[in-house]
């Protein structure tokens, strides 16, 4: 049965069924995902994380599979209803749909109007009628014998209901009938919804208040729009669908012949449709298309928060981080270039002219005897007014220092969290944001770990969907960002440790404190010492944990303990020796051979994996490299802009902060984010916005229109001169 899944796999994804194999086989040995993708390439040949996460979806679901099928057959063999036919249709199925349909007419179900039919003796009067023989007499006079007043059937008229009910569920129950139905109304239905409440009330729900589309086209962020209407009871929705073009196909299926029960089958195919089919295919309908719209949405989530943890970090500044507030003050934190903490206090910006001139004399002090370089304005409530206060200080004063908006999703989440507690015990809850907003550019991944993915705000309708899904996905993203970088060992937070191969939550704990125990770790052997890390964790974690001035300088490289050996060899073919990593000469020269050698004929000579060699290669050339290093860095400025300043069809430059289905949003240096509708983005075709941009990347776009009133920008990419663009 294995290798039917792993052929089935393959053939899904276009890849080999031996990759399946080895891939499926590592991942039920306890390897993680990182680890197979970093670490294990000979084995799958070189199979990506896309592919292996691809792979763990649909082995899990073809082993659930499997198992629902042997607990069904069980279940209708120890009815003794298992045919041969039956068997084998169950064992034939490839989807759980059809294993269901299959199983629906043997499983147990509630008192149905059947089943007590069934009770009062009625199925053989069902038969009969099923069997469309009687061209003569009436149904009355065939139904006449079946009239008992112990079972309460006093009448012909409710010995027919009775049989006309036992029909009904059976066409119901009909795999078949339901595959049909299925297809048919996927193709030929619309979803509909209009206002349950005023105009006024519905307000945020226009769009919808007289909405129809094709189930089959409807985009998934419009199906959650409508289900939050729906949820929130502002709108009412169902499906619209040819009903007795629907019922005409069942009887067609149904009465194969001419006889005197005609009409009373075409009243009971009637009432399974409408009573049965029909309202358990639209249930099934409107779950299938949220479940697909949920989908979605955590796949584009995913996708935001990657680019999101990703972003190139600052590095090298000391910043000042600034959480705006209007009663309660603006929180200002000092962090070095290492994210220690050098001095907080609360500022009154937009209070009197009298403490406006404080905070101003307070924050030039600050700047001098700290040599702040960078400050990192947090987003939300009096952030436009923040940012006009450090504007004004920068262009008054002739500052060489620089801010930016940053955003603060998740600091006040962060702020009240037992890691911040732990982390900054000192300081009051609200100053933690504060500190949170400066070292989240200094190195966002680093920071953006310690929160909830669900509380960065990237994506759409996050509140909305399966959260077990949601929470599930932006954890394997979390994971693979964090083992794409690689994690500082000796400065790690617990927070950050946690997403690192093999390392749960106890092991992080022990780590830190074996850390703060013993000093720093001077090389990755000494993980072993860890309370709690043995061998097979070590395999797991060592090759993502890097070592600055470390005993071995492979320890601050991506290159695994288990492939030091083969790294020495590559530096002796090539005439030199680890000490060429840590001088910048003899670094150099390592770099211009490393560049010339062909990884083939070094494997080849060393018996060695190709992959592995390519890797190594790339880890000896850049010891220590950060690989978002690669990446264009946020935008810093000194000079506010408002949005009576903007001009239409002007060129702004701006920063993309969030990608949804139906467009992008920019920052382009005010409160307001504009939005690049999806029409907007390109003249060529595109499936998806992020088939064009990013969060994360910086932009030139034109902008459209200001709407003061409702405070909207429309921006486009597409109409930006080809000499302006990036």
């Amino acid at each position: 049965m294995q290798n039917k899944f792993f052929l089935l796999i393959a053939a899904e994804l276009n890849i080999k069924h031996h990759q399946v194999a080895a891939a499926v086989k590592l991942l039920d040995e306890g390897n993680t995902i990182p680890f197979i993708a970093r670490y294990r390439k000979e084995a799958t040949n070189e199979l990506n994380e896309d592919h292996l996460r691809s792979i763990v979806e649909r082995i899990t679901y073809l082993r659930n599979l499997e198992k629902r099928k042997s607990e069904i057959m069980e279940s209708i063999q120890a009815q003794d209803k298992l045919t041969p036919e039956l068997e084998q249709a169950i064992l034939n199925a490839t989807k759980l749909q059809e294993v269901e349909d299959l199983y629906l007419p043997f499983r147990p179900k509630k008192h149905t109007r059947a089943q007590q039919a069934k009770e009062r003796g009625l199925e053989p009067l069902a038969e009969i009628l099923l069997l469309q023989q009687q061209t003569a007499g009436t149904p009355a006079e065939i139904a006449a014998p079946f009239i008992n007043q112990e079972l309460g059937v006093e009448t012909t008229e409710a010995a027919l209901s009775g049989a006309k009910d036992i029909i009904a569920e059976q066409i119901s129950d009909s795999a078949e009938i339901r595959a049909l139905l299925r297809q048919v109304l996927w193709r030929n239905c619309e979803i509909a919804s209009e206002l349950a409440v005023s105009e006024e009330q519905g307000k945020d729900f226009w769009m919808y208040k007289d909405y129809r589309e094709q189930v089959s086209r409807i985009a998934p962020h419009r199906i959650l729009a409508i289900n939050r209407g729906e949820k929130t009871a502002m709108l009412k929705v169902h499906l619209i669908c040819p009903h007795e073009a629907n019922i005409d196909l069942i009887s067609r299926r149904i009465i194969t012949a001419q006889s005197i029960f005609s009409d009373l089958l075409s009243e009971a195919v009637a009432d399974s449709y409408k009573r049965l089919i029909f309202p358990s295919l639209e249930r099934e309908i409107r779950s299938e298309l949220t479940a697909n719209a949920e989908k979605q949405a955590i796949r584009l989530f995913g996708l935001n928060l990657r680019q999101l943890l990703m972003q190139a970090p600052l590095a090298g500044h000391v910043v000042m981080g600034l959480d705006p507030g209007y009663r309660t003050g603006c929180k200002m934190a000092i962090v070095d270039a290492t994210g220690n903490v050098l001095a907080t206090n609360t500022l009154y910006l937009t209070h009197s002219q009298q403490q406006r001139d404080h905070a101003e004399q307070l924050l030039l002090k600050y700047f001098a005897e700290f040599n702040v370089t960078l400050i990192s304005i947090g987003n939300g409530t009096a952030s436009y007014e923040t940012e006009e206060f450090v504007s004004g200080l920068i262009n008054r004063n002739n500052l060489a220092i620089h801010y930016l908006i940053t955003n603060e999703a998740g600091a006040s989440v962060y702020s009240a969290s037992k890691l911040a507690q732990l982390e900054l015990p000192d300081l009051d809850v609200s100053l933690r944001g504060a500190v949170s907003i400066a070292r989240r550019i200094q190195d966002p991944l680093a920071e953006l770990v310690k929160i909830d993915p669900k509380s960065i705000g990237v994506g759409q309708y996050q509140h909305d969907v399966d959260q077990k899904g949601l929470s599930s996905t932006l954890a394997s993203v979390v994971e693979s960002c964090v083992n794409h970088v690689g994690v500082k060992l000796n400065t790690a937070s617990p927070a950050l440790l946690t997403y690192v191969s093999g390392i749960n939550a106890s092991v992080a704990k022990n780590i830190v404190a074996w850390r703060n125990e013993n000093g720093t770790f001077s090389n990755r052997s000494q993980l072993l010492k860890v309370s709690r890390l043995g061998q097979n964790t070590f395999t797991q974690c060592a090759g993502f944990l890097r070592i600055e001035n470390g005993d071995n300088p492979l320890d601050n490289t991506p290159v695994h303990p288990e492939s030091y050996p083969l790294a020495e060899q590559i530096l002796q073919v090539l005439g030199f020796s680890l000490a060429a990593l840590q001088n910048k000469q003899e670094l150099k020269d390592l770099q211009h051979k490393l560049n010339q050698a062909e990884a083939a004929e070094l494997a080849a000579q060393l018996s060695a994996g190709e992959p592995t060699i390519r890797d190594i290669i790339s880890a000896l050339s850049k010891p220590g490299r950060d690989p978002r290093e690669d990446l264009p860095l946020p935008l810093t400025r000194k000079k506010i802009v408002k949005l009576t300043d903007l001009v239409p069809g002007s060129i702004v430059k701006g920063t993309v902060h969030n990608v949804t289905d139906f467009g992008v949003f920019v920052d382009i240096g005010i409160k307001t984010n504009g939005l690049i509708h999806r029409s907007e983005l390109s003249y060529k075709h595109f499936r998806h916005p992020l088939d064009i941009l990013s969060v994360g990347d910086i932009i030139d776009c034109m902008i459209l229109s200001v709407d003061e009133v409702r405070n909207r920008i429309a921006l486009s990419l597409k109409q930006v001169p080809k000499t302006e663009t990036n």
